[in-house]
């Protein structure tokens, strides 16, 4: 019997479908901590590669974000009451869903669903009217399907997805909530890393025609804040050595995976004993949406909201030296709108 190479077994993996996803340690979320096992979460673990690896390792994408017109906002910024109304409100300033959604796109959506035991208002996770506003969206610009995912490590994806009230809102919405799966792990290549340069990331992800990326806001022990490009890890495998240098190796995962869009939720934020809070004291009602093409300069903003700067957060400033984006908001258009 010819012997496979891994490259062959995961495009025979994928053609025949993949089984259930399974919570894994160390997301965008936090350290590892106690978890579902693979066999509760209904999936075999996925394999332990060497951090830098390339052996078959697959190239990178060559999706970019899409610059703005000059009529267009750089970056948006929306306030108020109601989420949806912001996202919508702050998608309207950028030029509209359809500057970066086209007819018959496959769209990712990727928000923060780390945990299974917290409610929406502890802002653990995304808040699922900001998730489903997106959906909403991307489907009214004739995305051909939008699926929502993230890998947790605090109880199985099944239940996060529920218990977040983000599965609930994106079914509503007409969007599709994907576990994601072991098999579908695959060497991509990161040739602008500095640190890192080939990790195992979520095939779909990588390869998907448009991807959102929708962090919430919040403090965080080890990175100082999650935002944005913390928010990757949840595409990774093997998040946890990714801390061993986060500030570095965080920016090269941007580097990589390059979001077509990024809208923070800072609806409600976590302003200490982040990731995985658990105490509404802890929670602050910033009633804000952050959106822009470029993760740096949306990032930058967010850490406003914590009286920071990009400066503040390691990952952030790396990202901005490495050319990924800006951290210079004087430098661009910035349109605030209050609803």
């Amino acid at each position: 019997m010819k012997k496979l190479s891994r490259r062959e077994f995961l495009r025979l993996s994928g053609a025949v479908g993949a089984a259930a996803g399974w919570a894994m340690l160390g997301t965008g979320c936090s350290d590892p901590l106690p978890m579902a096992s693979p066999q509760q979460a209904g999936a075999t673990q996925p394999s332990s590669r060497s951090i830098d690896a390339t052996q078959d390792a697959v190239a990178s994408p060559t999706r970019q974000p899409t610059m703005p017109t000059s009529d267009q906002a750089y970056l948006a910024v929306a306030r108020g009451e109601d989420p949806a109304g912001m996202v919508n409100a702050a998608l309207a300033a950028l030029g509209g869903i359809e500057r970066f959604v086209s007819q018959g796109n496959d769209v990712i959506i990727k928000p923060n669903i780390c945990v299974a035991y917290h409610t929406p208002e502890y802002a653990v996770t995304t808040n699922p009217q900001v998730v489903a506003a997106l959906v909403t969206l991307c489907l009214g610009a004739g995305a051909k399907r939008v699926r929502v995912m993230d890998q947790g490590f605090g109880g199985t994806a099944t239940a996060a997805y529920a218990i977040s009230g983000i599965e609930e809102a994106v079914k509503a919405a007409g969007g599709e909530m994907e576990v994601m799966s072991s098999v579908k792990y695959a060497d991509f290549d990161i040739p602008d890393g500095k640190d890192i340069t080939s990790w195992e990331f979520y095939r779909d992800i990588m390869e998907t025609d448009v991807l959102i990326n929708v962090p919430i806001a919040k403090h965080h022990s080890l990175a100082r804040l999650t935002l944005g490009g913390k928010n990757l890890l949840g595409i990774i495998t093997n998040p946890s050595r990714i801390h061993q240098n986060m500030g570095q190796r965080v920016a090269d995962l941007v580097s990589a995976v390059r979001p077509s869009l990024t809208v923070i939720d800072g609806y409600r934020i976590l302003m200490a004993n982040g990731p995985t809070g658990g105490n509404l004291d802890d929670v602050k009602q910033a009633r804000t949406i952050i959106a822009s093409h470029d993760i740096v300069a949306a990032d930058a903003y967010a850490t406003t909201l914590f009286d920071l700067t990009g400066e503040d957060i390691d990952y952030v400033k790396n990202a901005a030296d490495m050319g990924l984006g800006t951290m210079d908001l004087s430098s661009i258009k910035i349109e605030e709108i209050a609803i």
